[in-house]
C-alpha cells in the first residue's frame, strides 16, 4: 500500500491515472497465471526482415519491427538498422549493425517507407555526427550482440558491444522511455539525429534546452525529404518532442549539418557516399540553449561509473511541444522503467484476451498472438492525451465521439484486416471512418483516400478501400458518424476513380475488378439511404468486369480507350503486369467478390471454375513464397482459398486454409511470406486460424472453415463471447463432419456476423475424410 499511497502523491490531480497505475501494481503482485500468458506468446521478431533473396522477390518478406509498441499506440521505440532502400520499418534482422533506437515506425509496408524519427543512440568515447554504413564506413552506428536481443510485446533489449552499453526500450501510448547501462567511463553520451528519416530526411530541425533535464523540439518532414514513396506519397507531417533526461545536462551541445542549396534530400541522397562524407564535417555548437537547422542533432556527454544506468525519455505528438510534454506527463511521470514496462505488457495481455485459443502447439500459440499482436498496430492513434489532432487542414482540431487515427493501408487491409476489428475492435473500425471523413472534409478534397498516412493523400495503390471498409461497418451496424455525409464523399470517391465513362478502365484489369468490386459497396449503401437511382446505377456498374472477359482466352483482358483488347502475352494467364498490379490475371481474376455467381458464369461453370482452382492450387510451390499462381505473399489472392465453400466444395476450402496457415506462417523472422501490410498478412492468418474468413466486405457473410485450434473464445461486445469447438480436431483430422450452433444442427458452410457478435457457440466435428454432404 506505501507504492499506492506514493502514487497518489505523484498523480493527486490525475485520478484517471492513479486508478490506471493502482491496477497495474496489483497486476504485477496479484496476477494469475492466466492474465499474464498472452503476452509472453508474442515473438515479435516474426516477419521482422526485408530480405528480399529469402522472399524470391523484390517485396521481401514480413518488413516488421521487432522493438515496443502500445496497441494501436502513437508511439513505437525500435532499433534501427538501415536508412534508405525499400525497408519501411528500418530493420532488417540480417543486419550486423544499428544505427539508433528511433521513436517513430511503420509495420510491414514497402514503397521505401517513412517515419523513423527521433534517432537516438547511446555512445562511447569519440563522437561521429554520421550514421555510418554496414560496409565499414564509421560513424555512430554500432555492432550489436544478435545473442543479447530480445523482444516482447512492449519492450526491447540489446547489447552494444562496441560501446559497452545495455540498450532497453519501452513504451507508452503517445510516449517512451530507453535505459542505457553504461561502462566506467569520462567519455558517455547520449545523441538524438534530428534530421534522421526512414526513406530519407526531415527538412527542418528544432530543438532548445529547456532545463537541466529536459529538451524539445520539432522535425518537419516533408516530401522534398523523400520518406513515403521517395516523397511520391506526399508525407508533410511534424513530430513534436518533449524529452527529459534523467541526468543533469552539464555537457551538451548540437552539430549542425551545412546542405548545399539544390541537393536532393531524398533516398538517393541518404544512401550515398556524398552524405556520409558531409554529415562526418558537421559543426559542432556548444555556447547555445536552442538551434535550428536543415540537417541538425543533439548530444549530451556523462561521465559513468560501470553499470551506470541513464534514462531517457519522451512523449510524442504530432500536433504541438505542448502536447508532446502532456502526453509525456500524463503516462510517464517518473523514471520507473519496469513499471511502465509491466503496465505495457498488462495493456497487451488485455487485448490479446480478446480471443483465446485452447489445443494445437506452443508453435502455433507463438504465430497466433503474434499474429494478433501485428493487427493491433494500425490503424494507430493521432490524437494527443488532450484530444487535439492535427488536422487535413493543418490546423489543430478536437476529437469529439471518436478517436483520431492514422495509417489506413486501404488496398491491403479492407480484405481481412478490417473484418477482423469489426468483431473484436469495431471501435477502431469506427473511430478510422471518423478519421478518414474529417480528413476528406478537412482537407477540401472531399473523397476517400485510398492509402492515408498521416493525413497524406498518397495516392499509394488502387481501387477504393475506404468504400469496402465504410459499407463494411455499414451494414454491420458499427459505423456511427454521419451518413449522409460520408455518402456523398463515398460517392464523390467512386465518380473520380471507377468505371462510370466506360463501364471499364483502360488498361487495368486490376482497377476495373476492383472498382466493379466498390461500385457494389456503394449499391449497399444507396440502398439504405432510399437513393434509389445511385443504386441501380451502381449495381449496372458492379458488373463492369463482366467489360474485360474474353471467353475465347478464358480470361479476363486489358482494353484500350477504343475498346480494343491489349495484345495476349507471351505467358498467357502467367503474365505479372498485364493489365494487372503486383499479380496476374491468374490471380486478379478471381477477384469478384460481390457476384460469385456471375463470374462463374463467365468463366464456363461450376465444374470448370472449380477445376481451375484445383489447377492453380496444385501448382503453387508449399512454401508460398512469391509465386505465378496462389500468391499468398500477397493480398489479391487472400480470399481465393474460401471460393470452394461458394462452389459447393467447402472440404477443399477446410484443407488449404488450414495447410496455408501451417505452411506459409511459421514461429521465426522468415514466418512471413510477404509484406505485413499494416495487420492484413496476420489478420489472414488470425481469422483462418479460427475457422472464420470474410470473402466480400460489405456482405455479413463469414465463411466456415476448419479451425487450426480445439476451441477459440473470442470477446463481441460487453460480457458474450463466441466460441468455436473442433471436437477431435488434430493435423490429420482437418474436414468439418457436421456442425451444431448454440446446440442445434447447423449445415450452412457460413455465419452471419450478427451470428457472431449474438454471442453462442459453434461445435464442429471433425475428420480425416471429407463429408462432402455438409455445408453444401
Amino acid at each position: 500500500m506505501s507504492l499506492i499511497r506514493m502514487l497518489m502523491r505523484i498523480y493527486n490531480k490525475k485520478w484517471k491515472v492513479i486508478l490506471f497505475w493502482t491496477g497495474v501494481l496489483c497486476y504485477a503482485c496479484c496476477g494469475t497465471e492466466s492474465d499474464k500468458e498472452l503476452a509472453g506468446y508474442v515473438n515479435p521478431f516474426i516477419g521482422a526482415s526485408t530480405n528480399t533473396e529469402a522472399a524470391g522477390a523484390f517485396h521481401g518478406l514480413g518488413k516488421t519491427f521487432p522493438g515496443a509498441t502500445y496497441p494501436f499506440g502513437a508511439v513505437q521505440i525500435s532499433p534501427n538498422t538501415i536508412t534508405g532502400g525499400d525497408n519501411g520499418s528500418g530493420y532488417s534482422y540480417e543486419h550486423q549493425t544499428i544505427e539508433g533506437f528511433a521513436f517513430t515506425q511503420m509495420s510491414g509496408v514497402g514503397w521505401y517507407g517513412d517515419l523513423g524519427n527521433l534517432l537516438v543512440m547511446p555512445t562511447v568515447g569519440k563522437m561521429y555526427t554520421n550514421s555510418g554504413k554496414e560496409n565499414g564506413v564509421k560513424g555512430y552506428r554500432t555492432r550489436y550482440d544478435k545473442a543479447s536481443e530480445k523482444a516482447s510485446a512492449g519492450y526491447y533489449s540489446v547489447y552494444l558491444p562496441d560501446y559497452g552499453v545495455q540498450t532497453e526500450a519501452t513504451v507508452m501510448e503517445h510516449s517512451g522511455m530507453l535505459r542505457f547501462t553504461y561502462p566506467k567511463s569520462k567519455e558517455s553520451r547520449i545523441q538524438i539525429d534530428l534530421a534522421r528519416r526512414v526513406g530519407g530526411t526531415s527538412t527542418f530541425q528544432f530543438v532548445k534546452v529547456v532545463d537541466e533535464y529536459t529538451i524539445e523540439g520539432r522535425m518537419e518532414c516533408t516530401p522534398e525529404g523523400g520518406g513515403w514513396g521517395n516523397g511520391d506519397g506526399n508525407a508533410r507531417y511534424t513530430v513534436y518532442f518533449h524529452a527529459q533526461f534523467s541526468k543533469p545536462l552539464t555537457d551538451y551541445g548540437f552539430w549542425n549539418v551545412e546542405i548545399p542549396e539544390g541537393i536532393s534530400r531524398k533516398r538517393e541522397f541518404v544512401e550515398s557516399a556524398q552524405f556520409q562524407k558531409l554529415t562526418s564535417q558537421a559543426q559542432i555548437i556548444q555556447d547555445k540553449k536552442e538551434f535550428q537547422g536543415k540537417h541538425i542533432g543533439f548530444f549530451a556527454n556523462f561521465e559513468t561509473k560501470e553499470n551506470e544506468q541513464i534514462l531517457f525519455k519522451s512523449g510524442i505528438s504530432f500536433v504541438s511541444i505542448e502536447g508532446a510534454r502532456k502526453n509525456l506527463e500524463q503516462e510517464i511521470a517518473d523514471w520507473n522503467f519496469d513499471v511502465v514496462k509491466e503496465a505495457t505488457k498488462k495493456q497487451w495481455n488485455d487485448m490479446l484476451a480478446t480471443i483465446r485459443v485452447k489445443g494445437g502447439t506452443e508453435e502455433q500459440k507463438r504465430i497466433f498472438y503474434t499474429a494478433l499482436y501485428h493487427t493491433m498496430i494500425d490503424p494507430r492513434n493521432f490524437t494527443d492525451v488532450d484530444g487535439h489532432y492535427i488536422g487535413g487542414d493543418g490546423k489543430i482540431h478536437t476529437s469529439i465521439g471518436f478517436t483520431k487515427r492514422t495509417v489506413f493501408s486501404g488496398w491491403d487491409v479492407f480484405r481481412s484486416q478490417m473484418p477482423l476489428q469489426s468483431i473484436i475492435n469495431p471501435e477502431v473500425v469506427n473511430d478510422l471512418l471518423m478519421s478518414l471523413t474529417t480528413l476528406a472534409e478537412e482537407s477540401g478534397n472531399h473523397y476517400y483516400e485510398r492509402f492515408e498516412l498521416l493525413n497524406a493523400y498518397s495516392g499509394c495503390m488502387l481501387g477504393n478501400p475506404a468504400l469496402s471498409v465504410l459499407a463494411d461497418a455499414w451494414v454491420k451496424g458499427i459505423f456511427k458518424g454521419d451518413k449522409e455525409k460520408a455518402y456523398t464523399y463515398a460517392d464523390n470517391t467512386a465518380r473520380l476513380f471507377g468505371n462510370t465513362e466506360r463501364g471499364y478502365t483502360p488498361y487495368s484489369i486490376s482497377k476495373t475488378l476492383e472498382y466493379a468490386y466498390t461500385e457494389w459497396c456503394m449499391a449497399r449503401m444507396a440502398i439504405d439511404l432510399g437513393k434509389t437511382e445511385d443504386m441501380v446505377k451502381y449495381l449496372k456498374l458492379s458488373r463492369s468486369y463482366k467489360n474485360l472477359y474474353d471467353k475465347e482466352k478464358h480470361a479476363f483482358r486489358p482494353r484500350k480507350e477504343d475498346g480494343s483488347f491489349i495484345k495476349w502475352p507471351q505467358r498467357g494467364k502467367l503474365q505479372e503486369g498485364y493489365g494487372c498490379t503486383e499479380c496476374n490475371e491468374l490471380q486478379q481474376g478471381w477477384f469478384v467478390p460481390h457476384d460469385i455467381e456471375g463470374m462463374v458464369e463467365l468463366m464456363g461453370g461450376i465444374q470448370q471454375t472449380v477445376a481451375d482452382l484445383d489447377s492453380m492450387f496444385a501448382h503453387t510451390p508449399h512454401n508460398f513464397l512469391w509465386n505465378v499462381y496462389y500468391n499468398h505473399a500477397n493480398e489479391p489472392v487472400h480470399h481465393v482459398p474460401f471460393l470452394y465453400n461458394r462452389l459447393g466444395e467447402p472440404w477443399k476450402t477446410q484443407y488449404w486454409s488450414r495447410f496455408i496457415c501451417e505452411h506459409a506462417y511459421h514461429d521465426k523472422v522468415e514466418g512471413l511470406v510477404g509484406n505485413e501490410d499494416a495487420g492484413q498478412m496476420s489478420a489472414w492468418y488470425v481469422l483462418s486460424a479460427c475457422g472464420l474468413y470474410p470473402i466480400c466486405p460489405g456482405d455479413t457473410r463469414y465463411e466456415i472453415t476448419s479451425p487450426l485450434f480445439n476451441e477459440i473464445t473470442i470477446k463481441v461486445g460487453d460480457n458474450k463471447t463466441f466460441v468455436i469447438k473442433a471436437h477431435n480436431n488434430s493435423t490429420s483430422n482437418t474436414y468439418i463432419q457436421s456442425a451444431r450452433l448454440n446446440g442445434k444442427e447447423y449445415s450452412q458452410c457460413y455465419l452471419d456476423y450478427q451470428d457472431i457478435m449474438n454471442g453462442g457457440v459453434l461445435v464442429l466435428e471433425m475428420g480425416n475424410a471429407p463429408n462432402m454432404h455438409w455445408g453444401i
